[in-house]
Formats: C-alpha cells, structure tokens, sequence
C-alpha cells in the first residue's frame, strides 16, 4: 500500500505521455506518484519533476491524489495554463474516474450531495461537514456487482480535496485500498486505492474544440 512515510513511486515507465502538442501534455499519472513534489526532501519525485524534466516549460493546472492513477493535462504555455485553469474553475471539464468499492451498492445509480472540509486534527483527511463544509456533489452509476465489491463510474460535478473517496465513505462503500478512509477488510482487499481518473474532457486552448482522452484501467 502505498503512502508517504513509506514513499518508493515507480520508477517505469518514468513518463506515461498520452498526448502531446504545443500548447498541452496529457499523462497518465501511476498509482503511487505524487502529482507534485512534497515538503520532504525524499518526495521531490513526482509526475511534475519528470513531466518538466522531459518538457521544461510544462506547468501543473489540477492534480489526482498520489494513490490514484489517471489522466492528467499539464500546459505548455501560459496562455494554455490560463485558459484550462479557467474551465476547471468554472467546471466546463469532464471527468470520469472507476472505482471498486466495498460492498454491494444496491441503486443503479445516483448522487452524493454532501460538503466537505479538512479534519484538521487529522490532515489530510477531509470530512462532511454540513455547517462550514463546501459544496460537494458527485452522481455515480454501477457498472458490475461483484461477489463482495462494486465497480462504479464516479461523474464528479465538483473537485474537492478527497471527494470521491469521502463521498463512497459517506455511502458506506469505501473503495477498495483506501488506506485513510477505508475499514480493515477494505483496505486489506487490495494493495493500492482502487480509483482511476479514466477519462478527462475539455477545450483545446488554441482552436476550443472539445477533446477528449482516455486511459485504461489497470484493477
């Protein structure tokens, strides 16, 4: 399982490039990567340090926590950073992430309407807080029932911090490997979190015609 007190991100292949031109960089960031390097010296590794390494002007527009996989798009300019930053903004992107979750979920579909805000006592670990907390919503769909896990499709309208994986906590179906907010036997189901950002929309910054990638998903 993996997590920063016991940091070791893999190493291959160093630079998952989906896409590329000169104005975007798409990857497909491995569980297990920070998306951007941390506070202590052994977590400079991360998909930023080896994205500019390959390509020095790249910059950073959002990220996927470290132990979620997926599709990531970084911007080549300032003007494409400006431009894409504005559409997550102003949720003009779409996201679809894959999870398996604990347990039997029993609707096809539906959604999770809950805010959220730091635990501070015990950051990072978010939390629903219906007073101070901030909008968070999520629509989600059943994909297949497994003998004892579910895979979804999450449809995230909002991006906060740990959203998806507090809102599957709220519904009582962590996902699978989820070693901050799971129970023992979900955490135990799997060696890494077993949620993937599958596939990403949104406006090329030099024409605005809408693109799409997709990536696969490897649980």
């Amino acid at each position: 399982m993996h997590t920063l007190a016991h940091y070791c991100p893999p190493c291959e292949p160093q630079l998952d490039v989906l896409y590329v031109d000169e104005a975007v960089l798409v990857l497909n960031k491995p569980s297990g990567l920070l998306s951007v390097p941390g506070k202590h010296p052994d977590h400079k590794d991360c998909l930023q340090s080896r994205a500019v390494a390959a390509y020095p002007s790249a910059t950073t527009i959002h990220r996927l926590d470290m132990e979620t996989s997926g599709i990531i798009v970084m911007a080549l300019t300032r003007e494409a950073h400006a431009h894409i930053g504005k559409q997550f903004e102003r949720r003009k992107t779409k996201k679809i992430y894959i999870a398996r979750l604990y347990g039997i979920v029993e609707a096809d579909k539906g959604e999770i309407n809950l805010p959220l805000i730091c635990d501070w006592p015990n950051r990072p670990k978010q939390m629903v807080d219906h007073e101070r907390g901030k909008q968070a919503l999520t629509h989600y769909e059943v994909l297949e029932r497994e003998k004892a896990a579910t895979r979804v499709a999450f449809y995230p309208v909002t991006g906060r911090s740990h959203q998806l994986r507090v809102h599957a906590l709220a519904i009582g179906h962590p996902i699978l490997g989820d070693s901050l907010y799971g129970c023992n036997v979900s955490r135990a189901a799997s060696t890494r979190l077993q949620l993937h950002a599958k596939s990403l929309t949104f406006f090329h910054p030099e024409n605005g015609k809408e693109v799409i990638f997709e990536t696969p998903v490897d649980f």
